[in-house]
């Protein structure tokens, strides 16, 4: 539900991004040097995340997500799109003013830099400006479609005026602040050669970053990676600026093209069928640092506490890997022994690691093993007591969970408890009870964890 963009601080990043989709095989072996290369991440959670169906967030909640966005670290915050409306200019301005401030527990020591979106026009360009020139740290992004079918059929204008609109627009953005960033909408379907005029123009008018958009989620992984790198090659000035990627998910390879060219969003929030997953990126790059020798500044365990708070706030339930219900849990009792023994046979990703509770992944269902149920009776405070001869091994429930089916006056020390003496006609006072041999030892077992334990 986190809407974000991992954005190569250098040009080298990006060229080895691309580089690395067919690394050699000695690059395979699990060490990496320390990677030097920074990511920047630039999430988009509280602008193109709220732009899914019901996911309308109030101001105090942006403000608040924004405030954890900034403990989550990341670099680059878009607030919003101010010219859309009162409310989101006030709530770009809220977070300006409060999450832009915060430097607290940020690796970098500087804090979040907020953004604002804006059409290619002098009225949005200067809304949005005023939203955002609050916080110490801020950026206008600045936008105009660049693909000939949005060009003929929703724009209808020219390449020629496209490119005449983008480098005006830019360079008056330039005049109020000095982070501009551009992105050509729906470049994944927009002329590669088109686009090394256009990116040319915005970065000799001033912008710092350009983002390329697969704006409907169009590209495959290698074509993603390919143009990043025909541009990175053929645009001049290429190396002073920020490459950026921002992916959506319509043929649900978001994560793929990113992890091929670089961007993301997290909880995968986003028009549509969503953006890139913020946190999906970042834990491959954590665990393949030798196939990625870039770093970020993400604190990964704060990754759960945010996607809990925006599921929360947006009422969209983040059930997907990394930070779904499901996302650590075993059921298969081959895999939850193996799990007992080394939670690496069957984790490459721990849930310590992304802030996740790890009590609770062992499920207990049809295909679990005795492995598993043993550690769960543990887990619950049951012991087992074990009788040499005559029995069997048995399961004595602690007595906050022994139901009053399993009650019995009669309990022996190991736990088992044993029926009565059979008695058809009570005998007279004076008279000895029956000699009667009592039935075999019933062992009270536990009949099994709760369904809400099991799936806990």
């Amino acid at each position: 539900m986190l809407s974000a963009t991992l954005r190569s601080a250098r040009r080298p990043s990006v060229a080895a991004c691309c580089r690395l989709r067919r690394p050699a095989a000695s690059a395979r072996a699990f060490s990496a040097e320390p990677a030097t290369d920074k990511l920047v991440i630039f999430d988009t959670t509280l602008r193109d995340g709220e732009q899914s169906p019901g996911a309308t967030l109030t101001e105090s909640e942006k403000v608040e997500i924004a405030k954890q966005l900034s403990r989550l670290g990341v670099d680059v915050c878009e607030a919003g799109f101010p010219i859309a409306s009162e409310g989101d200019f006030a709530a770009v301005t809220q977070v300006a003013k409060t999450s832009g401030q915060l430097t607290d527990g940020r690796r970098s020591g500087q804090p979040m830099r907020i953004a604002g979106l804006a059409r290619a026009n002098k009225k949005d360009l200067e809304r949005c400006y005023e939203a955002v020139r609050h916080a110490p740290l801020h950026r206008i992004h600045t936008f105009l479609a660049s693909s000939d079918i949005h060009l003929e059929h929703k724009l209808g204008i020219s390449r020629a005026k496209c490119v005449e609109i983008s480098s005006s627009m830019v360079a008056f953005a330039k005049s109020m602040v000095d982070d501009i960033e551009f992105s050509p909408e729906d470049a994944g379907r927009s002329d590669p050669a088109f686009l090394v005029e256009l990116c040319e123009a915005v970065i000799e008018a001033g912008a710092t970053t350009i983002n390329l958009p697969d704006t409907v989620g169009y590209t495959l992984p290698d074509e993603y990676s390919s143009l990043f790198a025909h541009l990175i090659a053929n645009v001049k000035g290429a190396d002073r600026i920020i490459w950026s990627t921002h992916c959506h998910n319509d043929l649900g390879l978001a994560t793929a093209n990113s992890l091929a060219a670089v961007e993301v969003t997290l909880n995968s929030l986003g028009e549509r069928a969503g953006n890139t997953s913020l946190e999906e990126v970042v834990m491959a790059l954590r665990t393949r640092p030798h196939l990625f020798p870039v770093h970020c500044d993400i604190e990964t365990k704060q990754i759960m506490r945010t996607s809990k708070m925006v599921a929360t706030y947006t009422g969209i339930a983040a059930n997907k890997a990394i930070v779904g219900a499901n996302a650590f849990a075993h059921e298969s009792g081959i895999h939850q022994h193996g799990m007992l023994k080394h939670a690496a046979t069957y984790e490459i990703i721990t849930p310590e690691s992304v802030g996740a509770d790890s009590s609770n992944m062992l499920v207990l269902g049809k295909h679990s093993g005795k492995a598993a149920f043993r550690a769960r009776l543990i887990e619950l405070g049951s012991r087992r007591c074990r009788r040499r001869r005559g029995s069997c091994s048995r399961v004595r429930c602690s007595p906050t969970r022994r139901t009053t089916a399993t009650r019995s006056p009669r309990r022996r020390r190991c736990g088992c408890t044993r029926s009565a003496p059979a008695q058809s006609t009570p005998s007279p006072p004076s008279e000895p009870a029956p000699s009667t041999q009592p039935s075999r030892p019933s062992c009270a077992s536990s009949a099994g964890p709760s369904s809400s334990s099991s799936t806990t």
